[in-house]
């Protein structure tokens, strides 16, 4: 078997797109094909049982969605540090969801990656000021999965 020596970059074209979204089924299913990449770069077959979890620690890999909160909270820590009057802090004026699209906003789901760090919005966005702190907290996740 062949044994790593650093972090591979299997996860780069996945996290890339997935900062504005929640996690549905297909980009679910584009994380397990992600897994199964490094279960072929170390030449596991599939009827050897192997665990993701034990690929993952051999490979030195987080989780992928525990990169891409973290890559949220970073996104959303640079944001709130941004003068108040700024194009990003709030949607342009003329601004609708297309018909079908579900309501979860990029906010919303912010708000779900704080409730992991017990924060709420008003608290984080506080916090966020802070930048070295921020980073320290918004990193958290990724490293210690």
């Amino acid at each position: 078997m062949l044994q790593p020596t650093r972090q591979w970059p299997v996860y780069q074209s996945l996290y890339n797109g997935s900062l504005l979204c929640r996690f549905n089924v297909p980009v679910k299913g584009h994380i397990k094909l992600a897994e199964w990449c490094l279960h072929m770069l170390l030449g596991i077959k599939w009827y050897q049982f192997v665990r993701n979890d034990d690929v993952r620690r051999l490979t030195k890999q987080p989780k992928l969605t525990a990169i891409i909160q973290s890559r949220r909270l970073t996104l959303f820590g640079h944001i709130m540090r941004m003068n108040d009057n700024a194009y990003a802090r709030s949607p342009p004026a003329d601004w609708r969801r297309q018909l079908g699209r579900p309501r979860i906003t990029w906010l919303s789901t912010v708000q779900q990656d704080l409730k992991q760090h017990h924060l709420t919005l008003p608290e984080a966005a506080d916090l966020a000021q802070n930048r070295s702190l921020w980073r320290m907290m918004s990193t958290y996740g990724a490293t210690q999965s």
